[in-house]
């Protein structure tokens, strides 16, 4: 079990998805903060983007998972937030890479775009994979915090 919070939120679009990876988290045993929205009713993404960059800004959650109907629109508001460098993850390989090499600290996930177990994986494998550094320490820094 780990004690890293993970921080969720969606638009309407995004709201049947983040429900599932919400229980799938808490069935692992992980801490889940849900920044809602809590229906499919519509609603406007940056809203939830800009709440779920400040858990992250203020040290509530370690890391985040963001979801709209492409994950775009929703990636680019949390990434106002200087403290988030959020990534739109297609596949396992993106979601590896932009923890290995980028050391982001939110995923983005496309509902309409993505599969619901492609979207378990993604999550799995961003939140278990490791930063390495090294030549990537750099790169990550010129990003800001």
């Amino acid at each position: 079990m780990s004690t890293l919070t993970i921080a969720m939120a969606a638009d309407h679009a995004g709201f049947d998805l983040k429900e599932l990876l919400k229980s799938e988290l808490r069935l692992d045993g992980r801490d889940v903060l849900d920044l809602g929205t809590d229906s499919t009713e519509s609603v406007d993404y940056p809203d939830y983007g800009h709440a779920l960059a400040a858990e992250i800004r203020d040290g509530r959650a370690g890391r985040g998972i963001v979801v709209c109907g492409t994950g775009i629109g929703i990636s680019i508001a949390a990434n106002r937030e200087p403290a988030v460098r959020a990534a739109v993850v297609h596949d396992v390989t993106s979601a590896r890479l932009t923890r290995q090499h980028n050391d982001a600290n939110v995923i983005a996930l496309g509902s309409r775009l993505i599969g619901p177990e492609v979207a378990k994986e993604c999550v799995k494998v961003f939140l278990e994979t490791p930063f390495e550094g090294g030549r990537h320490g750099a790169r990550v820094a010129k990003l800001g915090r």
